[in-house]
């Protein structure tokens, strides 16, 4: 294991802790993808994040520590996604990358993605000024928002990122007035139906109207080069990918039809860490079967990168002792962490997860209450933010094995997507935490300079 040198990043990131170099205990094995060998790999990387966790928690004295010295903190393991990108590589390997900058945009994300040679997903001014702060080419860029801001539109062309989406006629009479060297891929409607986060509902052009934005599109002179689609955030059914690829084929046709050569399809994002080689085996086939090798193909993969790769430890600053509701005659516990679903919890709202507690620090304190309210199961717990609104809640109910108190502490694995990103300050709680960056792979190492 490698450890990132000290540093106050962007965005709020300090990076202020150092750990002896474990990397001899924990060897890379990304030369050889074998799936023993990864799974040994991440498993140790896994032990290494939660002795990382440990040591960063126990540093804090609970009853002496300053404001906010005890807030939450991340452990992100660089390798992790690098071992994600080597799955990309082995399964995909037709498909690049454009990483999804929303799903997390994390500078040291961003800065391995772009030595990986990723390229990147923006969809605003912001995203567009991150991807291009990370090092790379304008061209590795795509602005993938069909319905864009005037002013980020003229934006993207002072800077270069000619590559972007449209669904729509009035976005096409925009682009001609403030960006008429634009390369345009025609967003396509899809059967998301399945999937967590539908994005059907707000983009894409249906096949009725596509062909009428591609006659429109050459009577304005524009430079169609390409058809994207996305199945929808967190998808479930792989078969929408099929679908979604003969239908890409159709307006393929249809473009040629009109005039046009398209070169590019982008299939959006939807992997997900548990499904990927299922839909990937689907994708891959449906592409080698509609699309010449000369097409080239991308893809915007967000979650499916960063998800696993991010630990969030939380401490316990509150507890309640009430009946449990499931047995009045045992106990049970209403806990309260210093942070909940208007901070880094916000993937329970917006993403529809459902992050599992486990515990970092138990002290079992003696003003614990009866030993009566143990079952074999362990202690029933309900799991509460720290804002005053009764929406706050992590966990409604769920049962740790230890009697946990005030100062302990909670950790919870797979909270890299849609989290810090969406987090808020409401009620004056911070959105910005400690992250603390290791890489588990030797890969990831040389890349970042860890």
């Amino acid at each position: 294991m490698v450890m990132a040198p000290t540093a106050c990043a962007p965005a709020e990131i300090c990076v202020s802790k150092h750990y002896q170099d474990k990397h001899e205990l924990y060897p890379s094995h990304a030369g050889d993808y074998g799936g023993d060998e990864v799974s040994q790999s991440k498993l140790a990387a896994k032990d290494l994040v939660f002795e990382i966790l440990k040591k960063r928690a126990a540093d804090v004295d609970i009853d002496r520590c300053g404001p906010g010295e005890e807030d939450p903190f991340y452990v992100a393991d660089m390798g992790e996604i690098y071992r994600q990108h080597l799955r990309w590589k082995m399964n995909l390997g037709r498909v690049k990358p454009f990483y999804a900058v929303k799903c997390n945009p994390d500078p040291e994300i961003l800065r391995l993605m772009a030595r990986l040679g990723n390229g990147f997903d923006c969809a605003s001014k912001a995203e567009i000024d991150l991807a291009l702060e990370s090092g790379v080419d304008p061209s590795r860029i795509i602005y993938a928002q069909p319905c864009k801001t005037k002013s980020y539109l003229r934006y993207a062309a002072q800077m270069g990122v000619r590559q972007m989406t449209f669904d729509n006629a009035d976005e096409l009479y925009k682009i001609k007035a403030n960006f008429p060297d634009a390369e345009l891929y025609l967003r396509i409607l899809t059967d998301d139906s399945t999937s967590l986060c539908r994005l059907s509902m707000k983009f894409g052009a249906s096949l009725d109207v596509a062909p009428q934005l591609l006659e429109l599109a050459h009577r304005l002179e524009l430079n169609v080069v390409g058809v994207s689609f996305h199945v929808g955030s967190g998808a479930e059914d792989p078969k929408a990918f099929l679908k979604a690829v003969q239908d890409a084929r159709l307006i393929f046709d249809q473009a040629a039809e009109i005039g046009y050569e398209l070169h590019t399809l982008d299939v959006g994002g939807g992997f997900s860490q548990d499904t990927f080689e299922k839909f990937s085996a689907i994708l891959s086939d449906a592409l080698d079967t509609y699309f010449p090798p000369n097409i080239r193909i991308i893809a915007e993969p967000g979650r499916y990168y960063v998800a696993s790769a991010f630990t969030l430890a939380a401490n316990v600053i509150a507890r309640r002792d009430v009946p449990d509701p499931l047995d009045p005659s045992r106990d049970a516990y209403m806990l309260y962490l210093n942070d909940g679903v208007y901070g880094n919890f916000s993937n329970i709202i917006f993403d529809h997860q459902h992050p599992v507690a486990q515990i970092l620090s138990c002290e079992n304190r003696s003003r614990a209450s009866s030993p009566d309210a143990a079952t074999p199961e362990g202690f029933a717990y309900s799991i509460w933010g720290p804002t005053c609104d009764g929406i706050d809640v992590i966990s409604e109910r769920i049962n740790l094995p230890g009697l946990l108190d005030v100062g302990d502490w909670l950790y919870f694995e797979d909270m890299g997507a849609y989290t810090r990103c969406s987090a808020t300050r409401f009620n004056g709680f911070s959105d910005t935490h400690e992250v603390i960056y290791i890489s588990s792979e030797a890969g990831a190492s040389a890349l970042l300079d860890y």
